[in-house]
C-alpha cells in the first residue's frame, strides 16, 4: 500500500474547496501544478506530523509545497477553506493554519552543541 491509496479527499470535499484556492486555471497569472495533490500534501503532513522535508516526492518537492503552503496562509485561503469545511465532521480536526504546526527543535536555529550547564555560583561557595 503506497501513499497514493491514502489519500483523503473525496471527490465531494475536493468540489467543495476548489473555488476558495488561489492559482486555478480561470484566473489570471501562474496557476499551481495539481492543486489537489498539494492540499493532499498538507493534509499527509497534518495526519502525520511529519516535518516537511519528509513529505513524500509523489506530493513535489518538501520545499516548494512548503513555500506554497505559506502563501496560502499569507492570503488567507486557509481561513477560507477552514469556514467552509468547518461543518464536515471528516475535516474537522484536519485543517491546519501556520499558526499551530510546530517546528522541530533544530529548526529554531538553537546553536549546535546544546544547552551547557555550569554550575551555581552558590554551590562552589560551601
Amino acid at each position: 500500500m503506497g501513499v497514493l491509496d491514502r489519500l483523503v479527499l473525496s471527490d465531494a470535499a475536493w468540489e467543495r474547496m476548489a473555488p476558495l484556492i488561489i492559482g486555478r486555471p480561470d484566473q489570471k497569472g501562474s496557476t499551481g501544478r495539481d492543486n489537489r495533490m498539494f492540499v493532499e500534501g498538507v493534509l499527509w503532513i497534518v495526519r502525520t506530523g511529519s516535518p516537511w522535508r519528509d513529505l513524500p516526492e509523489v506530493f513535489g518537492d518538501w520545499n516548494s509545497v512548503f513555500r506554497r503552503f505559506s502563501r496560502w496562509s499569507d492570503k488567507g485561503v486557509w481561513r477560507r477553506i477552514f469556514e467552509e469545511m468547518s461543518d464536515d465532521p471528516d475535516f474537522e480536526y484536519l485543517i491546519v493554519d501556520s499558526t499551530i504546526i510546530r517546528a522541530h527543535q533544530h529548526a529554531a536555529g538553537a546553536k549546535k552543541g546544546g544547552l551547557k550547564i555550569r554550575p551555581l555560583a552558590a554551590r562552589a561557595v560551601v
